[in-house]
């Protein structure tokens, strides 16, 4: 107890000062978080709004995102190579949406053919689906990309696309290095002897071994006064030196963990088998990251994802904003510990599917157009992709 006013004003001085050296601590580390915070956010997010993630920091302040609401969020993820590379890097080689269900706790993965034939956004072309983002990342940069691939796969699946995720090869072979590889069991021995080692024309630089064929010109000559078309040999080809995955690609059968660029080649095999094939491949690396993260604890600390979003730097975008990462973060753990089953599915051209593959024509090569020419049966499936009978021929990791 004080025996004078002026002992007593000097105690309220000394818990003032107190007081006020704590929150100068708090307001130098927290705006130094803060700081951080933004410098990743501008660095991934086309929405990396600052003020708008101190905003939600606030209490009392509603952090629900979109699709919250309405009890489904639906995000778009697309994988590429990456810009660096100048033979179509931009275009998306996986294109997948992820639905999360919060009513039933569930989760769905559908993957989304990259040589579907759609309406360009802002014509009257046509191109396959795998090449909307980088026309709008063409127009005006990645958040241009982003809009026009929401609007697009949005249109296609019937569904509204709250959020999209872009990576390219660097930031999957990042994440699957940080978590020391991926685990996946093969049936039976898998082999991709045919896309790594395609044919160029011999350039004394990447296709320098000599395969013996030729690129062929067609010309057309008269002979007793009928047009005849000819091919001539024009360029002589060459193979690769070098190529990529060893040209001839192989794994054995049976359960094994991949290291990132084996992985990476397991995951981009496509023409021994299909682009349906490789997505259901595709699905099954995911799942099993997943499980691995988990097990690491990856997942169940934000702050570990967050160093690790932080780390893909360049590689990595997306038009969620810190916030919005932080609550879609929290809804996804919500449902992963009901443990319930991921629903896989892929859309494909097969008897039971809702593609078909036109003739081919020199203009649009290989492509896929949905049955009846209308998008009617893939809404109906995605949109009830939770209650939906299952998709049999995917090897579901749980």
């Amino acid at each position: 107890m004080f025996n004078s006013k002026g002992e007593k004003r000097v105690g309220k001085k000394k818990r003032f000062k107190i007081i006020l050296a704590t929150l100068v601590v708090l307001f130098v580390v927290g705006g130094f978080f803060l700081w951080k915070t933004g410098r990743v956010l501008n660095k991934i997010s086309t929405n990396g709004n600052l003020l708008g993630t101190i905003g939600h920091m606030i209490p009392g302040v509603s952090n629900e995102i979109n699709g919250e609401k309405d009890g489904r969020i639906n995000i778009l993820v697309l994988a590429m190579r990456g810009a660096s590379d100048p033979n179509g890097g931009t275009l998306s080689d996986t294109s997948m949406i992820v639905s999360l269900n919060i009513k039933t706790n569930q989760i769905s993965m559908i993957s989304i053919p990259r040589d579907l034939y759609v309406k360009d956004i802002e014509n009257d072309g046509s191109s396959k689906i795998n090449a909307i983002y980088s026309q709008g990342l063409s127009k005006g940069g990645v958040k241009q990309g982003i809009a026009d691939a929401e609007k697009k796969f949005s249109e296609v699946a019937g569904v509204p696309i709250h959020y999209t995720i872009v990576g390219n090869y660097q930031a999957f072979t990042d994440v699957v290095n940080a978590l020391g590889g991926v685990e996946i069991t093969l049936d039976k021995p898998f082999e991709e002897n045919a896309q790594f080692n395609q044919l160029g024309v011999c350039d004394g630089q990447v296709f320098t071994k000599p395969s013996g064929q030729f690129q062929n010109k067609a010309v057309t000559r008269v002979r007793n006064g009928v047009k005849v078309r000819i091919q001539i040999p024009k360029y002589p080809l060459c193979y690769n030196e070098n190529p990529e995955c060893n040209g001839d690609f192989k794994l054995p059968a049976g359960k094994q963990t991949l290291d990132a660029a084996t992985a990476l080649c397991f995951a981009r095999s496509r023409d021994n088998s299909s682009d349906f094939d490789r997505a259901k491949r595709q699905q099954m690396i995911l799942q099993s990251l997943k499980n691995k993260a988990l097990s690491m604890g990856t997942l169940t600390d934000f702050n570990k994802i967050n160093s690790m979003i932080n780390a893909l730097g360049n590689n990595f975008s997306t038009d969620l904003q810190g916030w919005e990462m932080k609550e879609l973060y929290d809804v996804y753990m919500k449902i992963e510990k009901t443990n319930s089953k991921v629903i896989q599915r892929v859309l494909e051209n097969t008897q039971e599917g809702l593609l078909y593959n036109p003739p081919e024509n020199s203009d649009t090569g290989y492509i896929l157009l949905p049955i009846g020419d209308n998008y009617d049966k893939i809404h109906q499936l995605i949109q009830n992709t939770f209650t939906a009978p299952e998709q049999s021929d995917i090897n579901v990791i749980q």
